[in-house]
C-alpha cells in the first residue's frame, strides 16, 4: 500500500491510501467519527465509520483514549469533496495510534503569549504558526533563487568577529581563548572582502545584536541575507533591493497563497509590491512629517512612528535617502555633492512595519575611510585588513542586509516578529 503526503491526496482521488501524522481535532456524530489528521504538509479529515473498518483499530481501546495530538497511521480511501480545505476527504478502512500525547498543554482555547512562548516547542504545530513557517521557508527559497539566477555567489563571512560593524554598543562578547571577540552583527565588512574577490556576493545566516528593546521588530537573533557587489553605485544598489523584493513577495504570492489566506493576509496589498519604489530623501521625510505635527529637527535619527507616518503616504515599500552622516555607520560614502548626507537608504515597509531592508555605497578612497574611523573614535588598527581593501585594487562598491523577519513579518501581517522565527531570542527568552 503506497504512503502518500496530504498535499498529494488531491492526485489520488479512488484509491485507497496510507497516510501518516497528528491528530489535531477529533469528534463525534452518532455512530460516525471524524478526525483532522495533519503531516507538515497539510489537513485532511478523515471520516471513521467503525463498521468500515477492516481490522480492530489498534493502540486504543475506545475512541475516546484519543488524545490531541496523538500520533496515528490511517488507511483509507480518497474522496473527492469540494468543502474540504484540501478538496477531499479520507474514507478510513484501517488506523493505528502510534503514541498517545495525553495531558497535551496547549488546547483549542485562548493562551497567553508568555504561556505559548514556554511551549513554542509545541505551538509551532498549530496550522497558524505552520503557515508562517512555510512562508519563511518560500521566501528564503525566493531570496536565494533571485540570487543565485543573477550571479551571486554565495559566501560565509564568519560569526566570531574581532571588531563592530554597526556600532560598538549592540555587541555580544565571549572570551575567545583568553582575547575578546564578539557574536558578528553583520558579514558586511566581511563580504566586501569576498566582492572584489567574486565580483557579487552574498551571505544568510544569523546575526546578533545585543539590543535591550522590546519592540514589535526586535530579536537579539535573527537572520539576514546580505549582497555585496563590486562596481556597483548608489542608484544601481537601489534598483538591486527593489527588484529582489518584488521577486519575493511575487514569489509567495504564487506558491503560499493558501498560507496568506488562512492568515488572513490582504493579498491586496502585497498585489501592489511590484518594482519601482518611489524615493524621498531625508530632508523630503522631514518636510512630510512636519506637514503631520511630527517635527524633527536636521541631522535627529527617525523612530518607528516617523517611519510609520512616511510609510502610510504611499501604497508600497518606499526608499527613504541621503541620511545625515552624523548617525550612520563610519563605512557609507558621502554624497560627492553634499558632504553631510551619505548614499545610503533605508527601504520602509507599509503598514507600520519599519525599515526592512537597509543599504548604502561603500566608502572606496582609502584616505576618507582613515578620516572617518578617526571621527568615530575607531581605531584603524582594529579594522587594518578591511582598510586594506582600499590599498589594493579600490573600486566603487555597494551593499546591502536585508532582515529576514521583518520581511516575513510584514508579508505574513504579523503584529509581532516572534513569530516569524521557529525559537525567538529576545531581551528575556533564551528558552526553549
Amino acid at each position: 500500500m503506497a504512503m502518500y503526503s496530504i498535499r498529494d491526496l488531491a492526485g489520488h482521488v479512488g484509491e485507497e491510501v496510507d497516510v501518516r501524522g497528528w491528530m489535531t481535532h477529533f469528534r463525534s456524530s452518532g455512530k460516525i467519527h471524524f478526525m483532522i489528521l495533519r503531516d507538515g504538509t497539510g489537513s485532511v479529515q478523515a471520516v471513521i465509520k467503525p463498521a468500515n473498518l477492516a481490522s480492530q483499530p489498534v493502540g486504543f481501546d475506545t475512541f475516546e483514549q484519543l488524545e490531541q495530538e496523538s500520533a496515528m497511521a490511517i488507511r483509507g480511501l480518497v474522496r473527492a469533496d469540494q468543502r474540504a480545505p484540501s478538496g477531499v476527504e479520507l474514507d478510513v478502512t484501517g488506523m493505528e495510534r502510534l503514541s498517545p500525547a495525553p495531558g497535551y498543554p496547549i488546547q483549542p482555547k485562548e493562551h497567553g503569549v508568555d504561556f505559548l512562548m514556554e511551549h513554542r516547542h509545541l505551538w509551532v504545530r498549530s496550522s497558524r504558526q505552520a503557515a508562517i513557517l512555510r512562508v519563511r521557508a518560500r521566501i528564503i527559497h525566493a531570496i536565494r533563487n533571485f540570487l543565485d539566477d543573477h550571479g551571486f555567489v554565495v559566501a560565509d563571512p564568519p560569526i566570531l568577529t574581532p571588531a563592530a560593524a554597526e556600532g560598538t554598543t549592540t555587541l555580544f562578547g565571549i572570551d575567545y581563548f583568553g582575547e575578546p571577540a564578539f557574536l558578528s552583527q553583520s558579514g558586511q565588512l566581511y563580504m566586501e572582502a569576498l566582492a572584489m574577490a567574486l565580483g557579487r556576493v552574498y551571505s544568510f545566516g544569523p546575526t546578533f545584536r545585543a539590543e535591550k528593546s522590546k519592540t514589535r521588530r526586535h530579536l537579539t537573533e535573527f537572520w539576514m541575507v546580505e549582497p555585496e557587489m563590486a562596481f556597483c553605485d548608489f542608484e544601481e544598489n537601489l534598483v538591486w533591493q527593489e527588484n529582489l523584493l518584488s521577486h519575493i513577495v511575487q514569489d509567495v504570492l504564487a506558491h503560499n497563497r493558501a498560507d496568506l489566506i488562512q492568515l488572513e493576509r490582504n493579498l491586496q496589498v502585497l498585489e501592489q509590491v511590484v518594482a519601482p519604489f518611489p524615493r524621498i530623501t531625508y530632508d523630503d521625510a522631514l518636510d512630510r512629517l512636519k506637514s503631520v505635527d511630527m517635527p524633527l529637527e536636521w541631522g535627529e535619527d527617525l523612530g518607528a512612528p516617523h517611519e510609520t507616518a512616511l510609510a502610510a503616504m504611499f501604497d508600497k515599500p518606499v526608499f527613504l535617502t541621503h541620511f545625515p552622516k552624523g548617525f550612520k555607520a563610519f563605512y557609507m560614502q558621502p554624497d560627492p555633492n553634499r558632504p553631510d548626507v551619505v548614499l545610503a537608504a533605508d527601504l520602509l515597509a507599509p503598514e507600520g512595519y519599519g525599515e526592512i531592508i537597509g543599504g548604502s555605497q561603500r566608502i572606496h578612497d582609502l584616505d576618507l575611510l582613515l578620516k572617518r574611523l578617526e571621527e568615530n573614535n575607531m581605531d584603524p588598527q582594529d579594522y587594518s585588513w578591511y582598510v586594506d581593501l582600499r590599498r589594493y585594487g579600490t573600486v566603487p562598491h555597494s551593499g546591502f542586509g536585508l532582515g529576514l523577519e521583518r520581511v516575513v513579518a510584514w508579508i505574513c501581517g504579523l503584529e509581532h516578529v516572534r513569530e516569524t522565527i521557529p525559537f525567538a531570542r529576545t531581551l528575556n527568552r533564551v528558552w526553549p
